[in-house]
C-alpha cells in the first residue's frame, strides 16, 4: 500500500513529466486542436530539386575549417562555383581575382547574399590546413567557402561543370579556367570562360537572379 508521502512523490514526478512534455512539444495535441490552429503552425514542404540541380549530388565535402558539408547547404542563395588547387602558381590566383572583380561590380546587397565556392581537385595535398592558408594569403572573407572531397566526387563535379584537369609531372595541374553561376536551386545560370575577361555579363546575371 502506498503511503501518503509516496503518493505525493509520484504526483510531483508526474507533474514534472507533463511539464517537460509540454515544453518539448508546444503544439496542441491533434485530438484537441486542428492541425492549422495557431499553436500548431503548418510547415510548408520543401520543394524537390530539379534534375538540373547540382545539389542532387550526395557527396560530402570538407571545408577549410575541417567541417563536413554538402553542396545542397548553399540552397536558397546564388553561388559562384569554380574548381582550383591551392598550390597553383598562376591561373588559380587569376581566377580568384576575376571572381573578386565580379563581386566588386555587384550592389552591396547582392554581393552579401552571393556565396563563392571553390572546390579543389588536388585531393592529396589540399588538406583543410592548406585551403586555410590559401584563404589567408588570398584575403578571402567569410562569403568564400573552400572545399575538398574524395577523388570520385571531384571527378563527378568536374564532369558536370565541364572542367578538365590533369596532374603534370612536377605536381602542378593543367586545367580549365572557368566559373559557373548557380541560382538558388543549384542550377547553372551562367558560365564565364577564360582569365582576365569581361565579368560584367556575369554580374548582370547575378543581379537578375530571383531573391
Amino acid at each position: 500500500m502506498k503511503t501518503r508521502a509516496s503518493r505525493h512523490v509520484l504526483a510531483v514526478l508526474a507533474a514534472a513529466a507533463a511539464l517537460a512534455a509540454e515544453k518539448a512539444s508546444p503544439c496542441c495535441p491533434p485530438e484537441t486542436k486542428p492541425a492549422a490552429a495557431p499553436c500548431c503552425p503548418v510547415v510548408p514542404p520543401v520543394a524537390p530539386l530539379s534534375s538540373r540541380s547540382l545539389y542532387q549530388l550526395d557527396a560530402t565535402w570538407t571545408n577549410d575549417a575541417g567541417r563536413a558539408m554538402s553542396l545542397s547547404s548553399f540552397r536558397g542563395q546564388p553561388v559562384i562555383l569554380a574548381m582550383f588547387f591551392a598550390s597553383c602558381e598562376y591561373a588559380c590566383p587569376v581566377l580568384v581575382s576575376d571572381i573578386q572583380r565580379l563581386r566588386a561590380l555587384l550592389p552591396a546587397a547582392d554581393r552579401e547574399r552571393t556565396r563563392v565556392v571553390l572546390v579543389t581537385f588536388d585531393t592529396e595535398r589540399d588538406t583543410p590546413a592548406a585551403l586555410r592558408a590559401f584563404r589567408e594569403r588570398s584575403g578571402l572573407d567569410a562569403n568564400w567557402t573552400l572545399l575538398r572531397g574524395e577523388e570520385t566526387a571531384v571527378q563527378e563535379l568536374a564532369m558536370l561543370l565541364g572542367v578538365k584537369f590533369r596532374r603534370e609531372a612536377r605536381g602542378q595541374f593543367a586545367h580549365s579556367n572557368l566559373f559557373r553561376l548557380l541560382n538558388a536551386e543549384g542550377e547553372i545560370a551562367h558560365q564565364t570562360l577564360g582569365l582576365m575577361g569581361d565579368v560584367s555579363p556575369a554580374a548582370r546575371v547575378l543581379a537578375a537572379l530571383p531573391r
